[in-house]
């Protein structure tokens, strides 16, 4: 290079890509689903500030490859300056509001307002991470020259440049999604998998034999895993059962078969179907099929309710199929889990078929985030049409969940994408923090699902299209928990999704992806139509979930 040595990382910086970056910054702090702190803003603003100079400065390279006016020309430089101005002034006017933004968001979860103003520390760190993306679209830059440089021997000039821009995109996919993101994956998979291996040393095996994991249980308590251990000895007691219950009461059974417990998918389907077998699942009222989120969590909020509306009269099973966060596994492996899920619902579902139907329980789906989608999955519609289950609860389902999608894009007109309404509401029906599926009609079919979610969930919200389209949930009328001064910016809100997915769970329960249990507590009585319940003995639950933290 003319420069040499290392011109290509100090040569002045694009004034286009300069005005760009102000104006994504100014951008990137208005408010989002999620609010924000100190470090998620800072992060936010140095890579939307990374993404507005590259289309600034890709912009400022198609003016000069076009043979437009030339920019130092005295009455373009005068334009360049008032740009460059307006932009410092539009960021002081966004930071001077940043607060107040971010306030809104948080009173509308109920949450503290914000203690102080981070805005130095937050824009240090934007400081640092623009300046580490600007380093790494620089080498961008210099392996594309390089390449370009090779291709010029044998090609004319522009196809060389080219070739030379697909070499570099190519390598730099390669080392990035090849090398450090499986790296990350495999790092961060060994530190859930060491930290799920770990048993306190007042944890004991269950002295009660129909509890996985006890002295006479088909799974190893070691092999549980700790979501699975905190899972199968959750259950609600028959006495909290009986302070509401309007009928006998007993104590809910609950199976659950870690990673660690079979090879494959379908050996510990296999093993979860004879634990249940062992334990007497089939003999209850009502049977489910969790699940769990990618770390093989279940959200106690999602089963215990089902277990209070039955008296105890359910029998649960889940089988783990990863230890990686949800929205991880959403972003770089969608498909995670869905062989498990597939795999144990075959196996449960093949035998449930083979009972008396007058006397086999009621069988039903659950699964939050990744357990929704992945749940959604494991069955299609063909093969259980001729004796289907009864219905399904699908909470905070992620959007690339198939059946989900297809039923939200063909909703009712008028309804929202938050709220949408499906048909007659005889098969499918949503609800969020309001109850709202008793709106939708008292009739149901042979089967019923219910999909809860959040318009302030980032995880069922966010779309790759909100890089260039305004998503239609941001469109009048808006759900309750999203601020009005949420507003569509190409590139900057895709940005900002994708952060506040990151941070989704650091909400208060009933905002986000953190579901509460009385509105899992409203879903399961559309679902699973328990008897006996009058709407004083409902509250009376409500109230007892809310203070419990559920």
């Amino acid at each position: 290079m003319s420069n040499g040595g290392a011109g290509w990382l100090l040569r002045p910086v694009s004034v286009a890509g300069g005005v760009f970056a102000l104006l994504a910054v100014a951008a990137a702090l208005t408010p989002g689903l999620i609010p924000r702190t100190w470090i998620t803003q800072g992060a936010l603003s140095g890579c939307a500030a990374a993404a507005g100079y590259a289309a600034g400065a890709f912009l400022g390279w198609l003016w000069r490859f076009l043979e437009l006016p030339d920019p130092a020309r005295p009455g373009l430089r005068l334009a360049r300056a008032a740009a460059l101005a307006g932009g410092v002034i539009l960021v002081g006017y966004a930071m001077w509001f940043a607060r107040a933004w971010q306030d809104d968001v948080r009173q509308r979860m109920g949450m503290a307002l914000a203690p102080r103003s981070d805005a130095l520390e937050a824009t240090l760190l934007a400081v640092v991470v623009f300046l580490l993306l600007l380093v790494l679209g620089r080498l961008f830059l210099l392996v594309l020259r390089f390449a370009a440089r090779g291709f010029s021997r044998l090609v004319p000039p522009r196809v060389a440049a080219l070739l030379g821009a697909i070499c570099a995109v190519l390598l730099f996919w390669g080392v990035f999604n090849g090398v450090l993101l499986r790296f990350a994956l495999h790092a961060a998979d060994s530190s859930y998998a060491a930290v799920d291996a770990l048993i306190p040393a007042e944890s004991a095996p269950p002295d009660d034999p129909l509890v996985p994991g006890s002295i006479a249980s088909l799974v190893r308590w070691e092999d549980l895993g700790a979501a699975g251990r905190r899972f199968v000895t959750g259950a609600p007691s028959p006495e909290a059962l009986s302070r509401f219950a309007p009928g006998p009461v007993v104590r809910p059974l609950r199976v659950y078969v870690g990673q660690r417990a079979a090879e494959t998918p379908r050996e510990r389907a296999a093993l979860a179907l004879a634990e249940m077998k062992r334990v007497g699942a089939f003999d209850r009222k009502v049977l489910v099929i969790i699940t769990p989120t990618g770390t093989g969590w279940v959200d106690p909020g999602g089963v215990d309710t089902l277990e209070f509306l039955h008296g105890g009269d359910v029998a649960s099973v889940a089988a783990q199929y990863s230890y990686l966060a949800s929205w991880l596994s959403l972003l770089v492996e969608p498909g995670y889990g869905a062989d498990m899920a597939r795999a144990l619902f075959l196996e449960v579902y093949g035998y449930w078929t083979t009972l008396p139907k007058a006397s086999r329980p009621k069988l039903y789906l659950h699964g939050l985030s990744l357990g929704a989608m992945n749940s959604e999955r494991s069955a299609e519609l063909f093969e259980i049409i001729g004796d289907p289950y009864q219905g399904a609860m699908f909470a905070g389902p992620p959007f690339p969940s198939r059946i989900w999608r297809t039923i939200t894009d063909n909703r009712n007109p008028g309804s929202p994408e938050w709220l949408p309404r499906f048909r007659d509401g005889a098969h499918v029906r949503f609800t969020a923090q309001r109850n709202a599926l008793e709106e939708q009609g008292a009739h149901w079919g042979p089967m019923r699902t219910v999909y809860l979610q959040y318009a302030s969930d980032p995880v069922t919200f966010f779309s790759f299209s909100s890089f260039y389209r305004e998503p239609d949930w941001m469109k009048p009328p808006r759900g309750p928990d999203v601020s009005p001064l949420l507003r569509w910016t190409p590139g900057v809100t895709f940005l900002q999704l994708a952060l506040d997915m990151a941070m989704a769970t650091t909400t208060p329960a009933g905002y986000g992806h953190v579901y509460a249990a009385g509105d899992y507590l409203d879903a399961w009585l559309a679902v699973s139509a328990p008897e006996g319940w009058t709407p004083e003995r409902i509250a009376r639950l409500k109230q007892y979930f809310a203070s419990s933290g559920e």
